[in-house]
């Protein structure tokens, strides 16, 4: 999967420019454009890593580095892209929770090689697959809906993983018994994955009547969309 990657950057050149390297690089780019919209933006996409800009419209690049940090989110790196150009600044950027420190003006080049340096550090704490600000941790074991934490049972968890692993794609009941119960008596009913996913949709959706996340579809399954 691939990992992805919040440019927070008021400068609307800056901020093609870098998404530009980064989409060449192999990531995908979310992007905002002052520090309350990188917010928004942070709790619906989970990216793995940050790059801020300091001088922000709103909130400031320190507020924000703060504010994520505050989330208990150490798993997401940040690398700070200032035109700050003062010893003090880059230290006090790495003090409130910046992993890296670059100032303007920079070559894109090596832009995205920090990011990749910096990712070869921490990547490993960023496995999670994201919809809509529903984010699944698979090695954690944790599941969040807008950076709030959900509690799942274990057959709950690996529905839900099974379903954002399979974006758009109609699972029918057969094909979840056998991803959660491989090795039992094939005469688990389907009205028991009807009862997982009735759960699931009571934790994850806004409006179970209605659905929007996990869908019905009459006569084949279930379908995760995306």
């Amino acid at each position: 999967m691939k990992q992805t990657i919040l440019v927070v950057e008021d400068d609307k050149m800056i901020r093609e420019l870098v998404s530009i390297y980064l989409n060449k690089a192999g990531y995908d780019v979310v992007e905002a454009v002052d520090g309350e919209t990188a917010k928004d933006v942070f709790l619906t996409y989970h990216p793995c890593l940050i790059i801020l800009d300091l001088m922000l419209p709103k909130l400031s690049g320190e507020e924000f580095c703060k504010w994520v940090r505050e989330q208990e989110r150490n798993e997401v790196s940040i690398i700070m892209l200032s035109a700050k150009v003062r010893t003090e600044d880059k230290i006090n950027g790495l003090k409130i929770g910046a992993d890296d420190y670059l100032t303007k003006p920079f070559d894109p080049d090596e832009l995205v090689a920090h990011v990749e340096a910096v990712l070869r550090r921490t990547g490993q704490f960023c496995q999670k697959v994201v919809c809509d600000g529903l984010c699944i941790k698979p090695r954690k074991g944790e599941v969040l809906l807008y950076d709030k934490q959900i509690n799942l049972t274990k057959h709950e968890f690996n529905l839900l993983f099974h379903f954002m692993e399979n974006p758009n794609v109609v699972l029918s009941r057969e094909d979840l018994i056998n991803q959660l119960y491989p090795y039992a008596d094939k005469t688990v009913l389907d009205r028991t994955i009807d009862a997982h996913i009735k759960k699931l949709r009571e934790k994850i959706e806004d409006n179970t009547a209605s659905p929007k996340r996990i869908c019905t579809v009459r006569g084949m399954g279930y379908k995760f969309v995306h």
